[in-house]
């Protein structure tokens, strides 16, 4: 197997500022740690980067680009997404074939959205996943705070087995990758 780190939307509008994440600059590093883990066992750091036409988001804009502290590498690809599944409608899926890549490793920010979205769909298609559990965030919600949305996900997600391969959580210290 080959392992490849998808790295969703870390983004200045998902890191900096009043719209930060729950501990963004923490999770960045613990992303970083996992980016270089990566690189060494030969497996591939792939990134993520939603798009829309205005807002935030804008491609383009100062608050699209990447973290300014992300450590991300100039052979690292970087796949543009227009929906919260980093699959749908995208070259991701080609991208992966085309390096032998058979398990992800999965981060970012958003858990509850484009993490969520993007670990089921990978599931779905027949990746085995393991869920970066100290490596993604989201914001404080009206109902339900952000540590507690990422603990329900680090819970629930391995818990679904319709889709076949096994979905695990791991921190960032246990990880070990498939090169």
């Amino acid at each position: 197997m080959r392992s490849a780190l998808l790295v969703i939307d870390v983004q200045r509008a998902l890191c900096e500022g009043e719209q930060a994440s729950h501990a963004a600059q923490q999770t960045v590093e613990r992303i970083n740690q996992a980016a270089a883990a990566a690189r060494a066992a030969g497996a591939v750091v792939v990134y993520i980067q939603h798009e829309t036409a205005t807002g935030p988001f804008a491609r383009g804009s100062d608050s699209w680009q990447l973290a300014a502290d992300l450590a991300r590498q100039p052979g690292d690809p970087v796949v543009h997404k227009t929906t919260p599944d980093a699959f749908q409608q995208t070259g991701l899926q080609a991208l992966l074939d085309s390096l032998g890549v058979t398990e992800l490793v999965i981060c970012g920010m958003q858990t509850e959205f484009c993490v969520d979205t993007t670990t089921r769909r990978a599931a779905a298609l027949g990746y085995p996943v393991v869920l970066l559990s100290d490596g993604h965030s989201t914001n404080d919600k009206p109902h339900m705070a952000a540590v507690d949305i990422i603990r329900h996900h680090n819970h629930t997600l391995p818990n679904i087995t319709s889709f076949g391969p096994v979905i695990r959580a791991c921190t960032t210290a246990g990880l070990r990758y498939a090169a």
